[in-house]
C-alpha cells in the first residue's frame, strides 16, 4: 500500500515539475517582444537620422530630432528589460542556459540570474532608465510658459535624480552585500 502510494505520488510530482514547461510560453513572447522592440527602435533613430537631410534648424526641429533618436534608446532599453525576463523566466522555471555560464560570453552578467531578486533587481534597474530616459524625452518638447510649469519641470528634474541616485545606492549596497558574503 505504501509502494503503492509513493508510486502515485512520484508520478503527480513528475506532472508537476513538467507542466513548469508551459513557461517556455512567456520566454518565447518575450523574446520575440524584444526583437521587435529593437526593431522599432532602431526604425525611430533611423527616421531621425533621415531627419537630418532637412535644412531646419528650428527649435521645434531640433527637439523633435533628438526626441525621436531618444525615444529610439527607451525602445532598446525596453528590448533590453524583456531580454532580461524572458532569459529569467528560462533560467528560474525551465533551465540554466549553459553558454551564458561560459566566463567570456560578453553580457553574461545581465543575463545570468539565479534566483527571483536577481531578475527582479535587474529589470527594476533597466525599467528606471527607461522610465528616465522617455521623461528626458518628454521634457524636450515641454514648453514653460508659466511660473507653475517652470517649477513642475523642476520638480520633473529633481525627481528623476532622485531616482537615479535610489538606482546607484541600491546597486552599490548590492555589491557591498555580495562582497560580504562572499
Amino acid at each position: 500500500m505504501v509502494s503503492r502510494i509513493k508510486r502515485l505520488e512520484l508520478k503527480l510530482e513528475r506532472a508537476l515539475w513538467r507542466i513548469r514547461l508551459v513557461a517556455v510560453l512567456p520566454v518565447l513572447m518575450s523574446l520575440m517582444s524584444s526583437v521587435a522592440t529593437f526593431i522599432l527602435g532602431t526604425k525611430q533613430i533611423l527616421k531621425a537620422l533621415f531627419m537630418l537631410n532637412s535644412d531646419s534648424t528650428l527649435k521645434s526641429y531640433i527637439a523633435e530630432l533628438i526626441g525621436s533618436i531618444i525615444g529610439g534608446i527607451d525602445l532598446y532599453l525596453i528590448g533590453i528589460a524583456l531580454l532580461i525576463f524572458g532569459y529569467g523566466v528560462y533560467e528560474l522555471l525551465i533551465s540554466p542556459i549553459d553558454p551564458a555560464r561560459d566566463g567570456d560570453q560578453l553580457g553574461s552578467s545581465l543575463l545570468d540570474i539565479r534566483d527571483l531578486d536577481q531578475l527582479k533587481e535587474k529589470l527594476v534597474k533597466v525599467l528606471v532608465v527607461a522610465l528616465i530616459v522617455y521623461a528626458f524625452q518628454t521634457m524636450i518638447t515641454l514648453s514653460i510658459n508659466t511660473p507653475q510649469s517652470l517649477a513642475f519641470f523642476s520638480l520633473s528634474v529633481l525627481l528623476l535624480a532622485l531616482s537615479g541616485w535610489l538606482v546607484a545606492v541600491g546597486h552599490s549596497q548590492t555589491h557591498a552585500a555580495d562582497g560580504r558574503h562572499h
